[in-house]
């Protein structure tokens, strides 16, 4: 997604220049999943509660693989003080499974049979999402990218990978903010099937490249490694699969800093720095699986200017 407008309200969400803190559990126009799969061992699930100042309304969700190709879509109708329980494998249609993405839901306006976006919509939704375990009776909470959408698009099915250029809950790197640093957590052992650590990234950008990075352990001792994401704006990628990392570093954070230029189209393996966005969103965040804690749990990337 790098060309349109999912939230032109981010710099509101600025003070003094730094970068904002993501936003999380507020009604808007819209939201991303920024991470969604099913597969033999689970699948996504949303839940959306609208309000509707008056008439009624329905969601469109757009699902972009990993890539920002569309994939499939749909909508349903919702009325004030509503609640949808959105089921990914129920709604993906076939050949998804094992198809990672995100999802993109948005208010709009119309009937069971239709609906079409508005420029300030009488309803808006706010969504929460998590990870449905059921081989290992858990689920894993998948944080919600809250955000303001805004579209010229008179039919939302013909959304694709220029519709969004901007999420309020995201950090987003502008002219304003053009560069920024995550921390993202990790617990490792090295060993298949014990404590392992995936960590997410998404962005609105082209995020493309292999990224140098500090690798610190649980003693402040920084190591630095590479770690390649492969896809334009959405990747899931093993920390024990980073390549050069100590074999001590079990616990510990990733550090990795950003500017917009991170996040320029990707031509012939060279960022082509001449094409950065003006906005880019971006968030990060692990996913720690522990069988001595026999759960499943998610950790925000922390970032700062």
């Amino acid at each position: 997604m790098k060309k349109f407008a999912m939230a032109a309200v981010a710099a509101a969400a600025m003070m003094a220049g730094g970068a904002q803190a993501y936003t999380v559990g507020s009604f808007s126009s819209g939201f991303v999943v920024p991470n969604v799969v099913h597969d033999s061992t689970g699948t996504t699930a949303v839940g959306i509660i609208s309000k509707i100042s008056s008439g009624s309304g329905c969601v469109f969700w757009t699902f972009f693989d990993q890539n920002s190709v569309h994939v499939t879509d749909g909508f349903f109708p919702m009325t004030n003080n509503d609640y949808h329980s959105f089921v990914w494998s129920a709604n993906a249609g076939v050949n998804t499974a094992g198809k990672r993405g995100y999802l993109v839901f948005t208010a709009g306006q119309g009937t069971s049979t239709t609906c079409t976006p508005v420029a300030n919509p009488s309803m808006t939704i706010a969504g929460n999402a998590f990870q449905v375990l059921p081989a290992s009776s858990d689920v894993a909470f998948v944080p919600v990218i809250d955000g303001v959408v805004t579209s010229g698009i008179p039919n939302l099915a013909l959304m694709d990978a220029n519709s969004v250029t901007e999420v309020a809950g995201a950090l987003t790197l502008s002219a304003v903010t053009s560069s920024a640093e995550f921390s993202m957590r990790y617990y490792i052992d090295g060993v298949a099937g014990g404590n392992d650590t995936n960590i997410v990234v998404w962005s609105t950008g082209d995020q493309r490249g292999s990224h140098t990075v500090f690798m610190y352990n649980d003693t402040q001792v920084p190591k630095s490694v590479n770690f390649d994401l492969t896809h334009t704006e959405l990747d899931w990628f093993d920390v024990e699969s980073i390549v050069g990392r100590p074999a001590n570093y079990t616990d510990g954070f990733i550090t990795w800093a950003v500017t917009r230029e991170t996040f320029a189209p990707l031509v012939s393996g060279v960022k082509n720095t001449a094409a950065t966005p003006t906005t880019v969103s971006v968030m990060t965040y692990s996913v720690i699986a522990s069988p001595a804690f026999g759960a499943v749990q998610t950790m925000l990337g922390a970032h700062r200017p």
